[in-house]
């Protein structure tokens, strides 16, 4: 994929990148390692500064950012801004609680002194997806750097402008030069930068075979991984549910980033008793969103990030409906317009045969199931190779003490829609990825966790 910004909503090539040779690619790892060699020994009160300042230039030009993303790949403005937003709060939580979350933690052994103590790796390689182009990069640079690692940026070929704004917002907000660094580079360049041994650990957000390629390019150096992958997050609605709210955070969770989250709400699997008022509620839903101009305040759904998607979208849903599924609403391209443009999608009667049941849709698709009971819901939620979240709807305690139990999740949402929170650990189980961000977990995920005994 060429590294440039093409516009989703309309197909216009709007700029265009020279990736870097290998010989920039050296100084920029140079930089990188005599950056460490001195950054590490700064103090939290140093880079709380930094990363401070960092969240006030984003909050300060925080529509110039979204505009920017919505540009890039497409979602609506209002949730650009959300985005940026979130990207703030995510670097004054770690402003706030690195020095406590990686202080010395005392053992009591048969030493004289015995205790654990966290220090930085080195550099540290990101590899981020062009989904939240912002917000992916974000919650790597707040732990990443406040413990003292450096970072390098192997961000999505189509989202540029914002992989060299974030580099730019890092120098502004004050840390020393090299600490952060953009590199427009293609993907084949990932495995010789895990192979150059000052690259000391890597992170990933994106798809199943990109995680899987990172994870061999590093298993192969005895390097750790944080691997955040696909998900087709179950969002079970029982008797006891609060009907209407359920189906208002159904459309909202199906619809996020245009459908294109690893988090979103994909498989809706609801019980026999309520399962026509919940379809007849989210067809309604999904009809009354408006598709359009993402840059327009109006706007619900705004295109995919690439024809590509568009392409692999619809070869999905019609390979469903080929294996039995029922389309409720929209199912095919918008063709009368420029751009990745697809509706809002229902698909129903789903058998456990049909390849999509397995399958993420990363576009603005719902799959509805029909199930008799918790514990038939409980078996479709679980029946997929994802484990990323799960969002569930019950008022009786039992189902939800049963739900929390049972589900095969990174996390479970009960009554609510899944989503990232700075103060909790994020990640998921089975082909979903291993290792957590976020949280105090996050900050752990790259350091060394050092046992020091002396008597």
């Amino acid at each position: 994929m060429a590294i440039a910004t093409i516009n989703p909503a309309t197909g216009e090539l709007l700029k265009t990148f020279e990736p870097l040779n290998d010989i920039e690619i050296a100084q920029k790892l140079d930089l990188a390692q005599q950056a460490f060699e001195k950054y590490h020994k700064t103090s939290f009160q140093e880079r709380s500064v930094w990363m401070q300042k960092a969240a006030e230039i984003l909050e300060q030009e925080k529509a110039d950012f979204a505009k920017m993303m919505t540009l890039e790949m497409g979602k609506p403005l209002k949730a650009a801004i959300a985005e940026v937003e979130k990207c703030a709060l995510v670097c004054r939580y770690y402003a706030e609680h690195a020095a406590e979350f990686l202080a010395d933690t005392s053992v009591k052994t048969d030493a004289s002194q015995s205790f654990i103590k966290y220090q930085p790796l080195g550099i540290i390689l990101a590899v981020m997806p062009w989904n939240f182009p912002f917000w992916q990069v974000f919650r790597f640079v707040g732990p990443a750097l406040m413990a003292g690692n450096v970072g390098l940026l192997k961000h999505a070929s189509n989202v540029p402008q914002c992989a060299l704004a974030i580099e730019e917002i890092i120098q502004k907000a004050g840390f020393p030069q090299g600490v952060f660094q953009t590199l427009l580079i293609g993907a084949s360049k990932v495995a010789d930068l895990m192979s150059d041994e000052r690259v000391k650990a890597a992170t990933l957000t994106g798809s199943e075979p990109a995680g899987a390629s990172l994870a061999a390019a590093a298993g192969k150096q005895i390097k750790k991984t944080v691997l955040e992958l696909g998900g087709s997050d179950p969002f079970i609605v029982l008797e006891s549910a609060d009907l209407e709210t359920a189906v208002a955070t159904a459309t909202t969770a199906r619809m996020l980033n245009n459908g294109q989250s690893c988090i979103a709400a994909k498989r809706f699997i609801v019980v026999e008793t309520i399962a026509d008022k919940f379809e007849k509620l989210l067809l309604e839903k999904f009809q009354a969103l408006k598709v359009g101009n993402p840059m327009e305040s109006e706007t619900d759904l705004g295109p995919l990030a690439t024809p590509d998607i568009l392409k692999e979208i619809d070869q999905q849903v019609q390979a469903g409906v080929k294996s039995g599924a029922k389309v409720l609403t929209g199912g095919h391209p918008l063709s009368d317009r420029p751009g990745n443009f697809y509706p809002p999608t229902i698909l129903t009667d789903i058998s456990p045969e049909n390849p999509v049941a397995q399958e993420e849709f990363f576009g603005p698709v719902a799959m509805l199931f029909r199930v008799p009971d918790i514990d038939a819901a409980i078996k479709i939620a679980n029946a997929t190779p994802f484990g990323l979240g799960a969002s569930a709807w019950t008022t009786n305690s039992q189902e939800c003490d049963r739900l929390i139990e049972e589900i095969e999740a990174g996390s479970v949402f009960i009554n609510g829609m899944v989503k990232s929170d700075p103060r909790l650990p994020f990640g998921g189980i089975k082909r979903s990825g291993y290792g957590r961000e976020l949280s105090i977990q996050g900050i752990h995920e790259f350091v060394n966790v050092k046992t020091v005994w002396v008597k």
